[in-house]
C-alpha cells in the first residue's frame, strides 16, 4: 500500500451501459458531472416519461447492463472534439458516427437495433442529455471507488473482481478497505486541485453481475456483499465544491 491514496484511474463512461473511456485528467465543475459522462443513453422504445428538454431521467427508462448483458460486447469510444462515436466488436469497426447529429444517433441506432434484437423492447433510441448527465443518481454525479475494499470483496468471492464492474469515476489505491464508508457530508475530500463532499454510498444492483470482458453473466457480487459485509455497497458518490483538475498521479487528501 502506497504511504498516500492516490488516483491510478480516471473513467468517463460517454454512453450509459457501455465501455469505458480512461482519461490522463479531467476539469471539473461545482455540481456537475464530469464532462461527457453518460451524456449519450440507449432509451428503450417504450419509454414514454423522458424529459424533453433531455434532462435527468431514471436509469430504467435505459438499456443497461442490468437488462442487457449483450451490451457489454461492444466497445465504444467517443471524440468528444469531433461527436464521433466508434463502436467495436472483437477489435473490428463496426459502426462509427457523429452522434451529436440526428444523422449520427441514427446510424448508431441501426447497429444496435439489429445487434440487439430480441433483448430490447420497442426501437431503440439513442438520446442526449442537454445539461445534465444519465447518471444513476440525480445528485451523486461522481463515483469513487476504493480498489482495497474491491481487493476484500474478492477475499469474499475467492477469485478476482475487475473494478470495472462497478463503473467508477475516480479508482483510488492507497486507502483502508471500506475506509470511505467512514466519511460523512462534514468530511473535506481533496484530490489533486478539486474539493468534493460525500453525497451517499452506492448501492449495487445485477449489472454488476456482467463480466465487462466476455458480457456473461458470471458472478453475483450484490450476494457476496450482503454475505461478506451485510450491505450491497460499494464505492460512494460525490459533488464538487470547489472546482480544478484532477490528473491520474494526484494524492487524496481527507479531513
Amino acid at each position: 500500500m502506497s504511504d498516500s491514496p492516490t488516483l491510478t484511474r480516471l473513467c468517463r463512461y460517454p454512453v450509459k451501459g457501455m465501455s469505458a473511456n480512461e482519461l490522463d485528467s479531467v476539469a471539473l465543475s461545482v455540481g456537475m458531472a464530469m464532462p461527457h459522462d453518460r451524456r449519450f443513453a440507449i432509451a428503450h422504445g417504450s419509454t414514454t416519461d423522458l424529459p424533453p428538454d433531455g434532462g435527468w431521467a431514471p436509469k430504467a427508462n435505459f438499456v443497461t447492463l442490468v437488462n442487457c448483458a449483450k451490451l457489454a460486447g461492444i466497445e465504444a469510444g467517443f471524440d468528444a472534439e469531433t461527436g464521433f462515436l466508434t463502436l467495436k466488436r472483437d477489435g473490428r469497426q463496426v459502426a462509427r458516427a457523429d452522434i451529436s447529429t440526428p444523422l449520427g444517433r441514427t446510424i448508431v441506432e441501426d447497429f444496435l437495433r439489429a445487434y440487439l434484437a430480441g433483448e430490447v423492447r420497442g426501437a431503440l433510441r439513442l438520446i442526449e442529455a442537454k445539461e445534465d448527465a444519465f447518471t444513476d443518481s440525480r445528485e451523486g454525479k461522481l463515483s469513487l471507488i476504493n480498489l482495497a475494499s474491491i481487493h476484500d470483496l474478492e477475499r469474499v468471492t475467492g477469485h478476482p473482481v475487475d473494478p470495472i464492474r462497478f463503473r467508477g469515476n475516480l479508482y483510488i489505491e492507497g486507502l483502508p478497505a471500506w475506509a470511505e464508508f467512514g466519511w460523512t457530508g462534514d468530511t473535506k475530500i481533496r484530490l489533486g486541485g478539486v474539493e468534493f463532499r460525500l453525497y451517499k454510498r452506492i448501492g449495487r444492483c445485477a449489472a454488476t453481475n456482467v463480466n465487462p470482458a466476455t458480457a456473461e453473466r458470471d458472478a453475483n457480487l450484490p450476494l457476496a456483499l450482503r454475505r461478506g459485509f451485510g450491505h450491497l455497497d460499494m464505492g460512494v458518490y460525490l459533488q464538487v465544491t470547489e472546482p480544478g483538475t484532477v490528473r491520474v498521479g494526484d494524492a487524496l487528501a481527507v479531513s
